[in-house]
């Protein structure tokens, strides 16, 4: 997977320089219709060159791209807004009082595993409301809770958290999601946990030291 993982890396290098040439040249731009096929084009070569970018992650590899600096409160809204505009027909409500104003290092695998999160959450409670909640409890801990009002984790899903095969979608090689996302919190030196909420639906939750 990480052989093929750097091998992808140069074909979605060129079809993004090639699709961003066509978003500027006149029969693109003045048809409507194909200058949105080629703005969801450029979405889906970033979301490949992201899921890239978890695998080598979660091999202990980087990709040439690098991370780079922003605010905590900047990084967190990026998070939001991204996923939004990816999913119009899902409600996102983000809780992030009181963070602190703090710089850190953005990396794209970081943000492929918080739209994992969010992913795996508007499938198990489709057309429900979802909250990420960002919260320092500490000076130096970032926590990231995706909920949602779905039906929770069967016990022997929660017990195999994050073990790759482990799905309740009923589709072979689904769940790897999870467990790379799993395995990049570890890699950045966080954890990833689960649980189900008193109220209904379930939580997942990624910590992190800033």
């Amino acid at each position: 997977a990480s052989g093929a993982a750097h091998e992808l890396g140069t074909p979605l290098a060129t079809l993004s320089v090639i699709l961003g040439d066509w978003a500027h040249m006149a029969p693109f731009a003045a048809e409507p219709e194909l200058r949105e096929e080629i703005e969801e084009m450029q979405r889906q070569i970033l979301r490949c060159k992201a899921i890239v970018t978890g695998i080598l992650m979660s091999a202990g590899e980087m990709r040439g791209e690098a991370p780079r600096l922003t605010t905590l409160q900047t990084f967190v809204d990026g998070l939001a807004g991204n996923w939004r505009a990816a999913h119009p027909n899902t409600e996102l409500d983000l809780q992030c009082d009181g963070l602190p104003d703090l710089q850190i290092i953005s990396d794209s695998a970081l943000q492929q595993v918080v739209a994992n999160l969010l992913d795996n959450a508007a499938e198990a409670a489709p057309r429900a409301r979802l909250t990420l909640v960002a919260a320092c409890p500490d000076k130096q801990t970032l926590s990231l809770a995706v909920l949602d009002d779905g039906p929770g984790f069967e016990p022997e899903r929660l017990k195999h958290f994050g073990e790759p095969y482990q799905t309740s979608k009923g589709q072979p090689g689904r769940g790897m999601g999870l467990f790379l996302s799993v395995n990049v919190a570890r890699t950045l030196g966080g954890r990833l946990q689960a649980r189900n909420r008193e109220e209904g639906g379930a939580a997942v939750t990624l910590t992190l030291p800033l």
